[in-house]
């Protein structure tokens, strides 16, 4: 398996995983925002049904990675794949830096924010970013060759 194959494979099962998160998952979302003193509050219900959108989001990027991990012959271009590598790489480099300020705010306060350095949070903290770097690895080995 190719580098750029196994960094698909991962875009494809890490949106998977966060359309279900945030889609079908959405009660288990609400628990990792909301700490549980809150979860009483008339907003939490609007909160967990409005992380269906997120979801909705990921699953189109994930089904793209599944689908050029199939590589039809019309993304077999350089330059086609070289896009959607940078793509993919936005993708997860957004949702990383979305992170950045709660991290910098250290983390959840009170009962605003989300703890990024613990729990689920962390984990999605993480390998934002190293999906991240990952899918620019790619870009730099497409433009290398």
């Amino acid at each position: 398996m190719r580098f750029s194959d196994f960094v698909l494979l991962l875009n494809t099962l890490w949106f998977g995983g966060a359309f279900i998160q945030f889609s079908i998952a959405q009660s288990n979302t609400l628990k990792i925002l909301v700490p549980r003193e809150e979860r009483g509050n008339p907003i939490a219900p609007t909160l967990s049904a409005s992380v269906a959108f997120l979801g909705g989001i990921n699953l189109p990027i994930g089904l793209l990675s599944l689908y050029l991990l199939a590589r039809p012959p019309f993304f077999g271009a350089a330059d086609a794949q070289l896009a959607l590598f940078l793509f993919f790489a936005a993708c997860h480099f957004s949702q990383f830096a979305y992170n950045l300020p709660v991290l910098m705010r250290g983390g959840r306060v009170g009962v605003a924010y989300w703890p990024v350095l613990k729990g689920p949070m962390l984990r999605i903290f993480v390998i934002d970013a190293i999906l991240f770097v990952a899918n620019l690895v790619v870009v730099f080995l497409l433009l290398s060759s």
